[in-house]
């Protein structure tokens, strides 16, 4: 299925996966206290911020610690940017052994860098780190390794509305293995990046064959559905919401529940639903809806609005869906005509804290 939004979307099927628990021996646990640090000699210079694309630019260094079973986790090291080697035979590159995550660092008002639930993102990195039989780390050791890496590149942090740091923390098998099992090798390294709103300037183009062909058919994203009866699950690789009114005529704010594993368990996610509940305006409920509701619920008008969120756009509002070659409006009702009201609230409330523009617990400064 097709959506046009700001975004659009398209649909296919997804795949629910068996569960095991296997244990992998760590051996040393990570400790930020061993950090050692390489300094670059040749600064590279600092595009301006308009110029920036998403993932295209990055920073002087980056973090790298290396595992192997028996010994566990080496010292933590920030080195200058660049390639890393890797034995042709490592796992990550036959059986796509690897695990990623995505935030964010910002500047607040005055001048701090602030993280957004980086307790969340490390959490989330484990279990899929655990989920590929990937050596368990100490989250709070390894945040630490992040916050001494960004006041080393703090200079990389753009400035301004819609601008951040994107992190990309990743977790890959160093294991030369032409086989599937749990790793003898593994390895943390983080990249940062310095990014400007997501969408402006193509950052968002078709980069893989659904979502190409989406864009061919004049849709910008694909809205994935499960099973024989259409459940919607997420857009792109965002998590989706709608806000409607059900068939009991009572306002939801709705989105898939993660019980089956198929849906991510994305921190802006979360984030949304904790901040509907606290304004208790209408029912947040995570449940699944099949496409037919969906259309159902538009063609009555029963529909206020649908948003993806993720961490790089935080809420992307969807104007169009497309089902089954039909064309479904979704109302864009917000001040500026480019998003539903709740959306435009929701990116607001989001974006203050991120930049540290009133108080919160989720925006952590690194000092």
């Amino acid at each position: 299925m097709l959506a046009r939004s700001l975004r659009s979307i398209a649909t296919a099927p997804a795949l629910a996966a068996s569960r095991r628990t296997i244990t992998v021996a760590v051996g040393n646990q990570l400790n930020a206290a061993t950090l050692e640090v390489q300094r670059t000699t040749a600064p590279k210079a600092k595009a301006p911020k308009e110029t920036l694309t998403f993932g295209t630019t990055f920073t002087d260094h980056m973090l790298e610690v290396d595992w192997e079973q028996g010994d566990g986790w080496q010292a933590p090291l920030i080195r200058p940017y660049g390639p890393i080697a890797m034995d042709p035979a490592s796992s990550a590159l036959h059986y796509a052994l690897e695990c990623f995550e995505g935030m964010k660092a910002y500047v607040g008002p005055t001048g701090e860098i602030r993280l957004f639930r980086p307790d969340m993102n490390m959490k989330r990195l484990n279990s899929s780190m655990k989920r590929l039989l990937l050596p368990q780390f100490d989250e709070e050791q390894l945040t630490k390794c992040l916050k001494e890496l960004l006041k080393i590149d703090r200079d990389w942090v753009p400035q301004g509305d819609g601008y951040s740091l994107y992190i990309r923390p990743t977790g890959i098998s160093t294991h030369p293995f032409i086989g599937v099992g749990a790793s003898l090798k593994a390895k943390i390294f983080i990249i940062m990046s310095p990014v400007g709103p997501y969408y402006p300037g193509a950052n968002y183009a078709p980069g893989i064959m659904p979502q190409a062909a989406a864009g061919q058919m004049g849709y910008s994203q694909n809205l994935w559905l499960f099973g024989p009866d259409h459940e919607v699950t997420e857009v792109g690789t965002m998590n989706l919401f709608v806000h409607w009114v059900n068939e009991a005529g009572e306002t939801e704010l709705l989105t898939p529940p993660l019980s089956r594993g198929d849906i991510l368990p994305g921190i802006t996610r979360d984030s949304i639903l904790t901040l509907a509940r606290e304004w208790g305006e209408c029912a947040v409920v995570e449940k699944n809806v099949t496409m037919p509701r969906l259309q159902k619920a538009v063609e009555e008008g029963r529909v206020l609005e649908v948003f993806g969120s993720g961490t790089a756009a935080i809420v992307t509002p969807v104007s169009t869906i497309n089902y089954l070659g039909k064309d479904l409006a979704i109302p864009l009702n917000g001040t500026d005509g480019k998003s539903g009201k709740m959306a435009e609230r929701i990116l607001k409330e989001l974006t203050d804290i991120q930049y540290g523009l009133v108080e919160h617990p989720w925006s952590v400064v690194v000092n």
